[in-house]
């Protein structure tokens, strides 16, 4: 097993992060990492995700909705081909901090036979998740600044 987590502080409540976190069709406006996104975010939904990395192509994923809880926790799990072989948990925590700000953490847990074989998608994969996070920050106060 091994984890990728991320974390950042955004000036916005947990609620207004949420909403533009869950708002999956917006994810071509803002997002550079996950590009492109459709599903409905309930437990048990299957998502359809296209990610592009820094360093390939792009690739689609069609997880399963683990975790839905508003403002707090979303999460999902995605394989490739089959169960045990390389299964990937997306996850963003949600925590409410001093003067109506966000602590965000986001990460991914990784299993599987492939693992301990793709150390460089891995760290690719952490570059990733940070520029989400800034992209996120920067998208959630930009909207918090016009209203």
């Amino acid at each position: 097993m091994r984890t990728i987590a991320t974390e950042i502080v955004i000036d916005a409540t947990p609620e207004e992060v949420w909403a533009t976190l869950t708002d999956l069709p917006r994810y071509c406006t803002w997002n550079p990492f996950i590009r492109q996104a459709l599903g409905e975010t309930v437990p048990g939904a299957r998502l359809d995700l296209t990610m592009y990395s820094r360093a390939g192509k792009p690739t689609v994923f069609h997880p399963t909705v683990l975790v839905v809880n508003p403002a707090v926790e979303f999460r999902w799990k995605g394989r490739f081909l089959v169960r045990g072989l390389f299964d990937g948990e997306h996850y963003f925590r949600l925590s409410e901090g001093p003067a109506r700000t966000t602590r965000l953490e986001h990460g991914m847990r990784f299993g599987g036979l492939l693992v301990s074989f793709l150390g460089k998608f891995l760290a690719d994969t952490a570059r990733n998740l940070t520029a989400m996070n800034d992209a996120l920050r920067t998208r959630v106060e930009t909207a918090r600044t016009k209203s």
